[in-house]
């Protein structure tokens, strides 16, 4: 696995890389490199990785950005989401940040009721 730097476009990661994903830190960001809105804050993109991570999203349908490959995007979220290796703080900013910068928008189901994060402008 590459070591990302630039984050407007996933990393590719490996069958082993997702089943084993020990090596998580390589594909986030630093703390100091993800917007306060995405630490201290309770946004939609925050809201998005703590239900995928506590209780999972059913029928999880993402709208990727223009140029951004969704299932390498999804995979590479998936990485830093089922890593030990970070604090979970970090790794709760990390996905919601990477997440808000490759989807406009995320729809599925939370224990049965029907949720959505990010918005359905892609400007922002």
């Amino acid at each position: 696995m590459e070591t990302a730097t630039d984050w407007t476009q996933p990393t590719p990661v490996t069958d082993v890389e997702v089943t084993f994903p020990a090596n998580a830190l390589d594909l986030m960001p630093a703390m100091d490199e993800i917007p306060e809105e995405f630490t201290r804050q309770r946004n939609t993109w925050v809201k998005f990785q703590m239900d995928w991570f506590f209780d999972g999203i059913a029928d999880m349908k993402a709208t990727p950005r223009d140029g951004i490959d969704k299932p390498a995007a999804l995979r590479h979220l998936n990485v830093i989401q089922r890593s030990y290796a970070p604090k979970h703080q970090h790794k709760e900013a990390a996905v919601a940040y990477l997440a808000s910068l490759w989807f406009t928008r995320i729809t599925g189901t939370v224990k049965g009721r029907a949720v959505t994060y990010g918005t359905d402008d892609p400007t922002l």
